[in-house]
């Protein structure tokens, strides 16, 4: 994935770039992407979110510990140091600072289900799903649409489809009954 390809599908203004924290070393690559890369802010995957107040400016809401506690959720142990990244969907989207692989929370609860196996096949499937989106509202056959995505993306990484309740195999099947 490169900058130019998501600023091509997304357009600069919809990009959240991310600061590399003086905690993680310069050279993991998922820190360099959301550094150099982005991620996308739009209708799907929302990257720029609205503080909840009163939130004091001493917290770092990124780490999902902070965030979960001052929402009052219960934080999986494993998950703490964990940095939120957006939603999708209804799904709280974030990242394993050690491993690199990304997670999603489905709408507020603690449970959460492997989503990608690194930020990269995040940022890959958002383009994809945004090239499935223009095709959607041009008319394509939306079984043809999520056949092709199904192809494209699972060939890259099928993480994302190996959960049947991730939120892509429900977003896909909604597009498929013609709920979209």
């Amino acid at each position: 994935m490169t900058p130019q390809k998501m600023m091509e599908t997304y357009g600069l203004q919809n990009i959240t770039f991310f600061p590399q924290p003086p905690t993680i070393d310069c050279h993991t690559p998922f820190a360099n992407q959301l550094s150099n890369i982005g991620l996308p802010h739009s209708e799907v995957f929302i990257s720029r979110e609205k503080v909840p107040n009163p939130y004091p400016g001493n917290l770092d809401f990124m780490t999902l510990e902070i965030r979960f506690t001052h929402l009052g959720i219960r934080c999986p142990a494993e998950s703490r140091t964990w940095w939120a990244l957006g939603y999708l969907f209804e799904s709280l989207v974030a990242v394993d600072p050690e491993s690199g692989k990304v997670y999603a929370f489905p709408g507020g609860e603690a449970g959460y289900t492997e989503l990608h196996r690194d930020v990269e096949s995040l940022l890959f499937t958002l383009v994809e799903f945004r090239r499935l989106e223009v095709d959607h509202d041009n008319d394509v056959d939306p079984e043809a649409l999520s056949a092709r995505f199904r192809q494209v993306v699972g060939g890259f990484d099928s993480t994302p489809f190996a959960d049947e309740d991730s939120p892509w195999n429900l977003s896909l099947e909604e597009l498929e009954h013609g709920i979209w």
